[in-house]
């Protein structure tokens, strides 16, 4: 079966894109100016990145609050209608289903949005019409990425940090949020297909490097963002990917509950650690990790970080290892020195 396209594959063509497989899609992997470039693009100035692969779950009616809280892990009593919460979706073994960000759009409009492969996990969770085929997502992330994209529209700039908003533009509906996944400011825009092509050149015109998947990985691993299919996983759970904080204690229930408590009580028999080696030798997922010569776990992400000029990795590692301890990662038959650190690798979002 081959990869479905995104709605805006031919504009990504048309500006140099190289087209990669990635979630049952065929995404943009990078643009004429290689990844370390878009990379230290965002950095610096601004990107965007086309996520249409990502799930648009539309959750609407006045009993739908009610089923979120029941289903999710987080509360979102903690927010308000005009802003986004990020959550899980457990099964009944407390394994994580998905990482989700809920936009809770009007009092009963939420926007459910799962990672690319999991919609049908949220639609056998939560009743709700999958709208992904009908709206492009463009990602605008970078220290300048609001002042970039509010020429085009001064509405745009002026949406907060996990704020969402929606207006007309040009006769289409926007939704927008304050969200992404780079370690960035920055907004996504959930634009209708037939005006979604216009949109992307305008922020093109404005100077905004496009950007593909290596970048967004690359970025979101030195923010130590959790992938879905790395650090999250039907075999690991939100505690130990450190997560906690999304978890809804003060609600009556969600779904997995029961079990999260247990592991709570135990505590979690391995944590998320963030591995840098000595040198720019790139780590990789799957990689064996030693600590004084024994097996603590294996990397379920890993690269090459651009800003640190180092390889950075993650994984979920036995023992709660302090920052700095001395570690060795298994590449290729032999052992690259490298240590533990305190995570994000790099933060940027104020």
């Amino acid at each position: 079966m081959s990869d479905r396209r995104p709605f805006l594959y031919d504009a990504h063509v048309a500006l140099g894109a190289k087209i990669v497989p990635f979630g049952g899609w065929a995404m943009p992997l990078s643009y004429a100016g290689g990844t370390v470039s878009e990379h230290a693009a965002c950095r610096r100035d601004a990107v965007v990145f086309d996520v249409s692969h990502l799930g648009t779950v539309r959750c609407d009616g006045p009993s739908m609050l009610d089923r979120l809280q029941d289903t999710l892990t987080n509360d979102l009593r903690k927010i308000s209608p005009g802003r986004a919460q990020y959550t899980h979706l457990l099964n009944d073994d407390g394994f994580v289903v998905d990482d989700i960000i809920v936009w809770w759009v009007s009092d009963s409009e939420f926007d459910v949005m799962p990672n690319a492969s999991n919609t049908s996990g949220v639609l056998n969770a939560l009743p709700g019409t999958d709208v992904t085929s009908e709206r492009c997502i463009l990602a605008v992330q970078g220290p300048d990425a609001r002042s970039k994209v509010g020429r085009i529209d001064a509405r745009f700039a002026q949406v907060a940090r996990f704020g969402v908003t929606r207006f007309d533009y040009r006769g289409h509906e926007l939704r927008v949020a304050g969200t992404g996944y780079t370690g960035e400011d920055g907004i996504e825009i959930a634009a209708p297909n037939e005006v979604a092509e216009e949109i992307l050149s305008l922020i093109v015109g404005q100077g905004i490097t496009p950007a593909g998947l290596g970048a967004r990985d690359t970025l979101r691993l030195e923010a130590a963002l959790p992938l879905y299919g790395h650090e999250l996983t039907l075999q690991s759970t939100t505690l130990e990917a450190r997560l906690g904080w999304v978890l809804g204690w003060e609600k009556e229930t969600f779904t997995g509950r029961t079990a999260v408590e247990r592991e709570r009580e135990r505590g979690p028999s391995r944590l998320l650690t963030g591995i840098m080696a000595e040198g720019r030798q790139p780590l990789r997922d799957g990689a064996e990790v030693l600590h004084n010569g024994v097996s603590i776990g294996i990397l379920s992400s890993g690269n090459f970080s651009p800003v640190l000029e180092r390889g950075i990795g993650l994984g979920l590692l036995g023992g709660d290892l302090a920052a700095n301890t001395p570690v060795a990662v298994s590449l290729r038959g032999r052992e690259v020195p490298a240590v533990t650190t305190a995570l994000p690798f790099i933060r940027k979002v104020k």
